[in-house]
């Protein structure tokens, strides 16, 4: 594996699991044993309900595209040969919105309410990063 050039996430007690998950290519979020109800960002209470009663649990990883942007300007070096590249907004079936990459598409094809799936790109021998594709 070469070196990874791109900017990493930075990894902290609240997302630990999340990135855990994703190391192992699943993609998990937390969820309120009380309410059931799954969110994202994590945080130490349910937004909900605000009970603190929550566990990590895996989710399909299927949702539609909610919004996108295609980013031409360069801001990281590191990025030059991606220009342009998009980042969406992918909802998910659980409810959640994640924001992420979009591959195995051309950025002119990109549509609200587009079905997508995640994949897993393991960029370090530590960190796997989430990522969406046309679903089927």
């Amino acid at each position: 594996m070469s070196a990874y050039q791109k900017p990493l996430p930075r990894i902290t007690p609240d997302n630990r699991p999340f990135w855990e998950g994703a190391r192992r290519h699943e993609l998990r979020l937390p969820r309120c044993r009380d309410c059931k109800r799954f969110w994202w960002p994590p945080g130490p209470v349910c937004p909900d309900c605000l009970a603190e009663h929550y566990e990590w649990t895996r989710v399909s990883g299927r949702g539609t595209i909610s919004s996108w942007v295609v980013f031409h300007q360069l801001y990281f070096p590191s990025f030059a040969v991606d220009i342009p590249y998009a980042v969406v907004q992918v909802e998910l079936e659980e409810g959640p919105r994640l924001i992420s990459n979009l591959v195995g598409v051309k950025n002119q094809e990109i549509r609200i309410g587009m079905p997508v799936e995640v994949v897993f790109e393991d960029v370090t021998a530590e960190v796997t990063i989430p990522r969406f594709r046309p679903a089927g």
